[in-house]
C-alpha cells in the first residue's frame, strides 16, 4: 500500500452534565483507539491524592497560569472555585500536527470559546437517558447529600440546555452502544476526504498516472 504524508488529526470537545458518563466514555475510546488522546489540562488547585503532575493535570501556581494567560497561552480557560483550569493551545496545536485526534473533556462555555479560535472543531455533546436514571447516577455515586444532589440536578439541566451548540448527540443510555457511536464518529473524521487525500497521496498519484 502507498501511503506518504501525515495528516492533521482532528479536535473535538466533549460536554455532558455530570452523571452522563463522558469521562468514561472517552477513557474507552481512547484506550481502544491509539490516533486519540485527551488533553491534559493545567490547573492551580492542590494535586489530590493518587494524581500525577503530567498525567491528571498540569499542577501550577497561580502565578505561572495568570503569567499564561497574559500569554494567550490557552486556547480555553475557566475559574472555578478560586482556582483556574486552561487547555494549552501549543500543546493541542503540536500534538494534531503529528496526525493526532485531541479531545477536550470541557463545559459549554469553554467548547464555545474553542469553536471561536478554532471553528473546525468537531463538538459532541451526551445526554443521559432520562433524568431518573440522572439522578440514580448522581445519588449511586454516594458521595453528596440531597441538597447537593438537588444542585447538581438544577445544574445539569442547565447545562443540558446547550446540546443545541454541539455538531453531535450521543445519549448514553446503554454505555456499549454509546462507545460504538462515538467511535463511529471518530472514524466518520477519519474518513473524510482531505484528511484521506492526504495520508493516501502516493496511492492516488498511482493509481491516476
Amino acid at each position: 500500500m502507498v501511503r506518504t504524508g501525515t495528516s492533521i488529526g482532528t479536535l473535538y470537545t466533549v460536554s455532558a452534565p455530570s452523571g452522563a458518563g463522558k469521562t468514561s466514555l472517552v477513557s474507552a475510546l481512547v484506550k481502544s483507539n491509539p490516533e486519540v488522546c485527551v488533553s491534559v489540562s493545567h490547573t492551580t488547585r492542590p494535586m489530590r491524592p493518587g494524581e500525577v503532575n503530567g498525567v491528571n493535570y498540569h499542577f501550577v501556581d497561580h502565578t505561572t497560569f495568570e503569567k499564561m494567560l497574559e500569554e494567550s497561552a490557552f486556547l480555553e480557560s475557566a475559574r472555578v472555585f478560586n482556582n483556574y483550569y486552561g487547555t494549552s493551545q501549543q500543546w493541542v496545536m503540536d500534538t494534531l500536527k503529528q496526525g493526532v485526534d485531541v479531545i477536550l473533556e470541557i463545559d459549554w462555555q469553554g467548547a464555545q470559546q474553542v469553536r471561536k479560535l478554532m471553528p473546525e472543531t468537531v463538538s459532541l455533546f451526551i445526554l443521559p437517558p432520562s433524568l431518573a436514571c440522572l439522578r440514580q447516577r448522581l445519588t449511586g455515586r454516594g458521595q453528596d447529600d440531597a441538597s447537593v444532589i438537588e444542585l447538581r440536578m438544577s445544574e445539569a439541566i442547565s447545562e443540558m440546555s446547550h446540546y443545541i451548540e454541539a455538531d453531535y448527540l450521543i445519549v448514553n443510555d446503554d454505555f456499549t452502544t454509546a462507545l460504538a457511536q462515538f467511535q463511529a464518529l471518530i472514524t466518520s473524521q477519519h474518513l473524510r476526504l482531505a484528511r484521506q487525500v492526504t495520508r493516501y497521496i502516493g496511492l492516488i498519484q498511482e493509481l491516476l498516472a
